[in-house]
């Protein structure tokens, strides 16, 4: 078996602004575009707690440390 450990970060490349939904998205192999309208949605629909929630996962997920370029 392969070394295929993955481990959720923050992006530093595919950020709109703290790179949760990028992350999540590389994470689970899906376009974050589709994450950040399903993290929108659950926003609205919870009154602003996937707002709450976003800034936790912004505090507690850490950023990716690989460097590009």
């Amino acid at each position: 078996m392969g070394n295929d450990y993955r481990k959720l970060v923050r992006s530093r490349t595919n950020r709109t602004f703290c790179g949760v939904c990028g992350g999540i998205g590389e994470y689970l192999n899906v376009d974050p575009t589709l994450i950040r309208l399903v993290w929108l949605l659950c926003s609205l629909v919870s009154c602003g707690t996937g707002l709450i929630v976003y800034i936790a996962a912004a505090l507690i997920i850490p950023e990716d440390d690989n460097i590009v370029g």
